[in-house]
C-alpha cells in the first residue's frame, strides 16, 4: 500500500473537531503493538467465521474478509503496508485497510467486538506462542549444562558458601544445581500457560455482546480450552501477562547467579573456567584483557526484566474496573521482557557449551583450606563422639593445620591423636577429596552415583516433555 489518504477515526461520528495530531502521536502505539499482526490476523479471521456461523454475516462476506486478511498478512510480511500512526493501533490499521480491500463486507468485521476483548485475545495469543518458545529454549540451556555435566562427571572443585570454600563437590553436581532451577522455572511458565489459554473474545467492551455470537466456536478454532467466565475482568485484568512475566524474572534471577558465576570463574583470582575467543571480549585500550561481556550483560538483563514486571504491577495496581488505556503499557515492557530472556537463553546455552574447564586448578583449589574438615568430624561421630565434640576438637585440628600451612591430611598421626585418641590410622583415607565425595550418595548428594541418578532423571524428563 503506497499511499492513503488521512484515515478516518472509526470512533470519529460524535466528535467536530480532528485529532490535535499531538495526541495522535502521544496515544498511538502501532510502533510497537505491530508485531501483534499475526495473532490479529488469525482472531478476526475466527471472528468473521464465527458472525457467519451465527448468520450476522453471509458465508460470502466471511470468505472476503478471510481472503482479505491473509493478504493484509502478506502485504506486512513483504513491507508494503503503511503503518499510519493516526489510526492508532495495529487493530485499527488493519481494520482500516481491509475495507480499503473489500467494501462494506470489511466494516462488518468488528460485529460482536471491541478492541478492549481484541487486544485481550491477540495479547494471549502472542503470549501463548512466546512462551512456547522460551519453554524450548530453556531446554536447550538445560542440554548444554547436562553435556557439560557427563563430560567432567569426575571433576572435583570447592562448594562454597558465603563464596568462602566450603566442601569438595563435583563440578557435574553444581552444573546439574542450575538444570534443577531451569526446570522449575519451564514448569513455571507452563501452570502460566493455563491461565494465558482462556479466550476473552466476546467480552465485548465491558458488558458482553448484546448479539446471538457463539464464543465456544472462536474458542475451538483458536485452540483455547476455556472461555472468560467474566467480560468486566476479561478485558480488564493484565494477570495473564504479570504471571508468565514474573515467572521470566524468577528465571533471569537463575541466569544472573549462572552468569555470575561464569564472570567469577573466568578471573585470575579463579581461574577455573577459560572463555572461548568466540564468547569473549577484549578492551580499547589494555592489550591482555579478555572480558567476559556475555555474563555481564545477562547478568544486566536480569535488571530490565525485573523492572518490566514492576512496571506491569504498578500499571494494574489501583485501576478500577473496567478497561483503561493506561493498559496499553503493558505491551512495551512485556515485548523487551520476552526479548531479554530468548537471547539470554540462547546466547547463555551457546556459551555453556563452549566453556573449558581447568581442571587442575579447580582440584586445587578443593585441596586448600580444609574443606574436608566436616568429614573429619563425622568420623569421630563414628567413632561415637558427639558432633558438637567432634567440631570443637577438629577445629583446634584446623586451627595447628592453619599455622603449619598445610593440609589436614598432612598432620601425622601423633598430632592427630594429641587431639583425640579416636583418631586412627584409617582416618587418612577417609578424608581423602574422592571419598568425601563417593560417601554422600543420598539422593540430591554430589557423590558420583547421585550425580550420574540426577542426570538420567533430567535427560529423561527433557525426553518426554
Amino acid at each position: 500500500m503506497k499511499t492513503r489518504r488521512k484515515a478516518k477515526k472509526p470512533w470519529g461520528g460524535r466528535f467536530q473537531q480532528a485529532t490535535d495530531p499531538r495526541v495522535e502521536a502521544y496515544t498511538a502505539s502501532i510502533h510497537f503493538d505491530r508485531r501483534l499482526y499475526q495473532h490479529d490476523i488469525a482472531g478476526s479471521i475466527a471472528h468473521a467465521r464465527m458472525l457467519a456461523r451465527c448468520g450476522l454475516l453471509t458465508r460470502a462476506e466471511a470468505d472476503k474478509i478471510s481472503s482479505g486478511l491473509t493478504e493484509i498478512g502478506g502485504e506486512i510480511e513483504r513491507g508494503e503496508f503503511r503503518f499510519d500512526p493516526s489510526l492508532e493501533d495495529i487493530h485499527m490499521a488493519i481494520e482500516a485497510r481491509l475495507i480499503e480491500k473489500v467494501g462494506e463486507a470489511g466494516a462488518k468485521l468488528h460485529t460482536g467486538r471491541s478492541r478492549n476483548d481484541q487486544v485481550a485475545l491477540d495479547l494471549r495469543l502472542y503470549l501463548r506462542e512466546e512462551i512456547d518458545q522460551v519453554r524450548h529454549l530453556i531446554v536447550e540451556l538445560e542440554r548444554a549444562l547436562i553435556t557439560q555435566a557427563e563430560a567432567h562427571l569426575k571433576l572435583i572443585m570447592p562448594g562454597y558458601t558465603h563464596l568462602q570454600r566450603a566442601q569438595p563437590i563435583l563440578l557435574a553436581h553444581h552444573l546439574m544445581a542450575y538444570v534443577e532451577m531451569l526446570e522449575r522455572d519451564r514448569e513455571r511458565l507452563r501452570d502460566a500457560i493455563r491461565r494465558v489459554n482462556v479466550l476473552p473474545l466476546g467480552s465485548g467492551a465491558l458488558a458482553g455482546v448484546g448479539l446471538p455470537i457463539d464464543r465456544a466456536f472462536v474458542a475451538r478454532a483458536l485452540r483455547f480450552p476455556s472461555l472468560s467466565a467474566n467480560s468486566l475482568d476479561a478485558v480488564s485484568d493484565r494477570d495473564f501477562v504479570i504471571e508468565p512475566l514474573s515467572a521470566c524474572a524468577l528465571l533471569m534471577a537463575h541466569l544472573s547467579r549462572l552468569a555470575e558465576e561464569i564472570a567469577l570463574w573466568a578471573s585470575a583470582e579463579f581461574g577455573f573456567i577459560e572463555l572461548p575467543d568466540a564468547f569473549a571480549t577484549g578492551s580499547s585500550m589494555m592489550p591482555q584483557k579478555k572480558n567476559p561481556d556475555i555474563a555481564e550483560l545477562a547478568r544486566g538483563k536480569s535488571g530490565r526484566v525485573f523492572g518490566a514486571l514492576m512496571a506491569l504491577l504498578t500499571i494494574v495496581k489501583g485501576l478500577p474496573l473496567s478497561y483503561n488505556r493506561d493498559l496499553q503499557e503493558d505491551k512495551e515492557p512485556l515485548f523487551d521482557s520476552v526479548e531479554s530472556v530468548k537471547a539470554t537463553l540462547v546466547i547463555m546455552a551457546s556459551l555453556v557449551r563452549h566453556l573449558t574447564f581447568c581442571a587442575d586448578r579447580m582440584r586445587e583449589a578443593a585441596e586448600e583450606g580444609c574443606l574436608n574438615a566436616t568429614d573429619l568430624a563425622d568420623y569421630l561421630v563414628c567413632k561415637g563422639m558427639p558432633f558438637r565434640q567432634a567440631h570443637e576438637v577438629v577445629g583446634l585440628l584446623v586451627r595447628s593445620a592453619l599455622t603449619k600451612r598445610c593440609r589436614l591430611e598432612d598432620l601425622s598421626l601423633q598430632e592427630l591423636q594429641t587431639a583425640s585418641p579416636l583418631l586412627e590410622k584409617d582416618v587418612f583415607p577417609y578424608i581423602t577429596l574422592e571419598a568425601c565425595i563417593e560417601r554422600r550418595t543420598a539422593v540430591g548428594g554430589t557423590a558420583t552415583s547421585a550425580v550420574k541418578k540426577a542426570i538420567t532423571a533430567a535427560k529423561t524428563r527433557l525426553r518426554s516433555r
